[in-house]
């Protein structure tokens, strides 16, 4: 992962011990990132979620979906 990519995924996601036993959140929530890699294996749509998640916004849930494709693109490339 770059610093960019490092850098960017803070900006997204926090984790607290805390907060939901150190569950890695959206920044700013207490929705575990988690929730919405079930909702897209579960053929949820971006709009399910967000429906069901409001303090989550688009923004964010888009941003999250790019990194990790970036990432795992990455990955598989090298």
């Amino acid at each position: 992962m770059t610093s960019q990519q490092k850098e960017l995924l803070d900006q997204l996601v926090w984790v607290d011990p805390d907060r939901l036993s150190g569950e890695p959140c959206f920044r700013g929530t207490r929705v575990p990132v988690q929730a919405l890699i079930d909702h897209i294996e579960g053929n949820s749509t971006l709009d399910e979620f967000l429906d069901g998640f409001p303090s989550v916004t688009r923004e964010q849930a888009v941003r999250f979906i790019e990194l990790a494709k970036d990432h795992l693109l990455a990955c598989v490339s090298s």
